[in-house]
């Protein structure tokens, strides 16, 4: 059984004259997890936003990670189940579902 502990997702934006950095981070816990946000536009203050996602409703959540894995092991098993559909959180935090 595979589980997320933790992941880290930057992106950045070279726009001038203000570069934009975006990060997400995702840490599991006893709880749950919580999910901190942070945006810095160029050099004024980053903004922090930080919310946290209970167990029950991530119940067989599928992160970044564990998709890449799960798409290589259908790739190699060339089948795909019908159906097949996991919650996620996407790249803004929030709860969704994953379809393949």
């Amino acid at each position: 059984q595979l589980e997320t502990l933790e992941q880290e997702e930057q992106e950045c934006l070279e726009l001038r004259p203000h570069p934009t950095e975006k990060t997400t981070h995702i840490v599991s816990h006893e709880h749950g997890m919580t999910v901190t946000k942070t945006l810095q536009e160029g050099e004024a203050e980053p903004q922090c936003l930080s919310f946290s996602y209970g167990r029950a409703n991530l119940r067989g959540a599928l992160l970044e990670g564990a998709s890449l894995l799960l798409l290589r092991v259908l790739a190699r098993r060339q089948t795909m189940p019908p159906n097949l559909v996991f919650p996620a959180i996407n790249t803004e935090g929030d709860l969704c579902t994953c379809s393949y």
